[in-house]
């Protein structure tokens, strides 16, 4: 008994960060002892009836406890995955020719936006002829010139693939789904596109394609996205997270993901209320990278629940008789 007392008679002597740093230090310990606090006397007992905790707001500042009122938002609930940016294939062609020649004039450059029917290139043929007859190869849709491949003067062959033209106003982000993930996708379904390059911009889209064929190796399977290609942003090969959404609902009652405590298969929440801290059983519904909903439980929209300290109020609530002492 004589060593508890030097022990505390030690402990009352450090200053507010050191004995801010036990009592925290002891918060995460269930064990039977007493721990001083800044301005008051926590109780924690082993094998105690679980109960509201309360704690001086001292006590709630040493540990750095947060609150935050629930509220109703709109909730989305979202599969995130990674892709690439393709072009989409029934908007891209191949221009070649049927004859041999050489080329006596360029009209187009790589780079440039043409329009179905522009030319592009004239093509003198080797047939003989007084003189020897020419064609004029023309774009066979609208886009824009990703590929040239012929210079003035070159000779070129049957079958050559002179310019490559892609239609980019909507594009094709293919993404990988893993196999446990697949039955949540869904044709139509809506999907939210970011890019690396531009972080703050947003690609709206819709999933096209579910890919019958499972890859053996990797567990995926491929999903086609196609997006909207605002501003000629997206360019092939660039990496993509697409979000497909899941779920989503108006005015959902959320609380902070950091609220949601789970033991023993019951998730649960602390609300506060004054200095007193009770624990409230929940069942969670739609969950965003930030909220969850509260579909069931004792919450309504303005009470507080603790977002930072609850770790601390769990396990003086698991210990019972918690107890708050001012000093006078």
């Amino acid at each position: 008994m004589s060593f508890v007392i030097r022990k505390i008679r030690n402990i009352m002597k450090w200053d507010h960060k050191q004995l801010g740093t036990l009592w925290v230090c002891a918060l995460l310990t269930v064990a039977p002892l007493s721990v001083l606090a800044h301005k008051g006397e926590i109780k924690v007992k082993e094998n105690g009836t679980p109960g509201a905790v309360k704690l001086t707001k001292a006590q709630q500042q040493t540990i750095d406890l947060k609150v935050t009122p629930a509220s109703q938002r709109l909730m989305r609930q979202e599969l995130n995955l990674n892709g690439e940016v393709q072009l989409m294939p029934d908007r891209q062609a191949n221009v070649s020719i049927r004859i041999s020649g050489h080329i006596t004039a360029v009209y187009a450059n790589l780079g440039d936006k043409v329009r179905k029917g522009q030319a592009l290139a004239k093509i003198q043929s080797r047939l003989v002829g007084e003189p020897p007859p020419s064609v004029v190869i023309k774009a066979p849709l609208a886009g824009v010139i990703d590929a040239r491949n012929v210079n003035l003067g070159q000779t070129v062959e049957p079958n050559s693939v002179l310019f490559h033209i892609s239609d980019r106003t909507k594009m094709l982000i293919i993404a990988s789904v893993y196999e446990e993930d697949v039955g949540k996708v869904k044709l139509n379904q809506e999907a939210v596109v970011q890019v690396l390059s531009y972080p703050d911009r947003v690609f709206m889209g819709k999933v096209i394609l579910v890919s019958p064929n499972l890859d053996t190796v990797t567990r995926t399977v491929k999903v086609w996205i196609e997006v909207a290609n605002l501003g000629d942003l997206l360019k092939p090969n660039m990496f993509a997270k697409a979000n497909l959404l899941l779920q989503k609902k108006e005015d959902a009652l959320s609380v902070p993901n950091a609220a949601v405590l789970e033991a023993k298969g019951q998730k649960f929440v602390f609300v506060r209320e004054g200095n007193q801290f009770s624990r409230v059983l929940v069942k969670t519904g739609v969950v965003d990278q930030d909220y969850t909903e509260i579909r069931e439980g004792g919450l309504v929209p303005g009470d507080e629940v603790v977002t930072q300290g609850t770790r601390q109020l769990y396990t003086l609530w698991l210990t019972g008789d918690q107890t708050q002492k001012e000093d006078h």
